[in-house]
């Protein structure tokens, strides 16, 4: 019996051993063939602009390509149950968000895939503040205004997202709350009917992108209230915040974060972190993401949970205040 023992103690270390050199075999090899990053969004938007402004320097520095794929549909899940069920080899990336990492677990009560469970961390990508526009037809030019106006009109004003659930949504019913102003929400099935309902005066005021509106910004068409960070845009320098409008403490915004399935080799998580950190870190990246509202903010693999924790916490009572709940 002891024999038995001890010979099943030296194949488990041996196990073991061969586990490790496997792994360690792995990382030192990979990349052997090209990469591929999802992203949960139709080509042309900030999502997409941010992967394939990463994708090519991360190629160069892997020595293998890395090529977008664009998997948009249900509020981000496709994409991010595709990747969640991808084989965790380190050649299938995820550009997670706020909405795939975050919001989507408190919306949905039958999620296919799970956040914490599904998805290990490679690095915090970018942030970006929402900003306040509204018709340049409507009588407001700041804040405080619009808040006036809608009290004298209360359920007059409507205000446009790009979905039940949305960072965009959430944002407006934030508002709501810290203004104790009433609004009706109208959905649209994306950013552009969004904003052709804006500008055609449908609907009174979004919190939207700041790429997608600031075209409609810089051609007068649209007015730009306020931003819903905590600090003003070089982008938008004359455009004040909620918080800084006499609204304290609000901030809402997007954000992205890369993403692999959570049994990746931890060689080749440390390995890619280690490169997007390098690519983020350049002047001619944070030149090209500042015209386009994204302040990069790269970290340790292990921030990417933590900032998801912090977001979810922040959202669920509103989430839960409001009754906001999907199904699939």
């Amino acid at each position: 019996m002891k024999t038995l023992k001890n010979n099943l103690i030296r194949m488990g270390v041996a196990l073991a051993v061969m586990g490790l050199t496997a792994v360690t075999s792995t990382a030192q090899t990979y990349p052997i063939k090209a990469l591929k990053l999802v992203v949960p969004y139709a080509a042309g938007g900030s999502t997409d602009q941010l992967a394939r402004a990463i994708a090519e320097p991360l190629g160069r520095a892997l020595g293998q390509p890395v090529v977008v794929e664009n998997k948009p549909g249900g509020n981000t899940i496709i994409g991010a149950d595709a990747v969640a069920k991808s084989t965790p080899d380190g050649y299938t990336l995820f550009m997670g968000s706020s909405a795939s990492l975050a919001v989507n677990p408190l919306l949905y009560s039958k999620l296919p895939y799970d956040p914490s469970a599904d998805f290990a961390g490679v690095s915090m990508l970018a942030a970006s503040p929402l900003v306040m526009v509204v018709p340049a037809s409507l009588p407001v030019t700041n804040v405080k205004e619009f808040v006036d106006l809608a009290k004298r009109r209360p359920d007059a004003l409507n205000f446009a997202s790009v979905g039940n659930g949305n960072p965009l949504h959430l944002a407006g019913e934030l508002f709501k709350v810290a203004t104790g102003i009433e609004m009706t929400h109208v959905p649209y099935n994306g950013s552009a009917p969004a904003l052709t309902a804006l500008l055609g005066n449908q609907v009174q005021v979004m919190f939207d992108v700041v790429l997608t509106s600031n075209p409609h910004i810089q051609s007068g068409k649209l007015r730009a209230l306020a931003l819903t960070g905590t600090e003003r845009l070089a982008l938008l320098p004359n455009v004040p915040t909620i918080a800084g409008s006499g609204y304290p403490g609000y901030e809402a915004g997007i954000w992205f974060a890369m993403v692999v399935p959570k049994a990746t080799p931890a060689a080749i998580v440390a390995r890619l972190n280690a490169e997007v950190t390098k690519i983020l870190a350049q002047p001619d990246m944070k030149a090209r993401f500042d015209g386009l509202a994204l302040e990069l903010i790269p970290g340790p693999s292990e921030e990417v949970a933590k900032y998801a924790q912090r977001e979810q916490a922040r959202w669920g009572r509103l989430i839960r205040d409001k009754g906001i709940r999907l199904e699939l």
